[in-house]
C-alpha cells in the first residue's frame, strides 16, 4: 500500500459539507484515511477576488498508482460539480496530490510532489500538523521546517 498526502479545499457553498462529502467518496472508492489535519479557514491564493477557503490535508493509504489516483480525484471533483473557469478561482472542492510516498513524477498531467505546495501555508500548515517529519523528496527538508520558513517569510 502507498501512503499519499492529499490537500483538500472548498470555498463555495457549504464548505465543510463539501469536504466531508469528498472524504466520504474517497473512502467509498477504496482510499483508507489514516490521518486528517484540522480544517482551517484561509485567504484565497493567487486569484484574490473570491471567498475564503476551508483547507486541510489527509493522509491516505491506497493501492492505486499515482495516475489512477489522479483520475479518481478528478472524477470526485467532477461528480461534485467542480468547474475550472479561472486559474486558482472559486471551487466547491479541490483535491490535490501533494506527496505520493517519496516519488518524484513530472509529466504534463501529473507533478508529484505538488509543484507549489511548499509555497502555500494553507497546505504546509495542516500537513505539518499530521506529518511534521515527512521529508520533501525534492527539497530534502522536513515539512515542519518548510512551514516554519513560510511563516517567517510571510511575517
Amino acid at each position: 500500500m502507498h501512503k499519499v498526502f492529499i490537500a483538500i479545499g472548498s470555498n463555495i457553498g457549504d464548505r465543510r459539507k463539501n469536504i466531508e462529502t469528498a472524504l466520504k467518496k474517497m473512502e467509498e472508492l477504496g482510499l483508507r484515511i489514516i490521518k486528517k489535519s484540522s480544517i482551517i479557514e484561509t485567504e484565497p491564493y493567487g486569484y484574490k477576488d473570491q471567498d475564503k477557503f476551508l483547507n486541510g490535508v489527509v493522509l491516505v493509504e491506497t493501492g492505486f498508482d499515482p495516475f489512477e489516483l489522479l483520475e479518481l480525484l478528478l472524477n470526485i471533483e467532477k461528480e461534485m460539480g467542480r468547474e475550472r473557469k479561472i486559474k486558482w478561482g472559486p471551487r466547491n472542492i479541490d483535491l490535490d496530490i501533494i506527496f505520493y510516498d517519496d516519488l518524484v513524477i513530472d509529466t504534463e498531467n501529473l507533478k508529484i510532489p505538488h509543484p507549489d505546495a511548499h509555497n502555500r501555508t494553507f497546505v504546509m500548515g495542516p500537513l505539518s500538523e499530521i506529518a511534521p517529519d515527512f521529508v520533501h523528496p525534492v527539497l530534502k527538508k522536513r515539512v515542519e521546517e518548510i512551514y516554519k520558513e513560510l511563516i517567517e517569510k510571510n511575517a
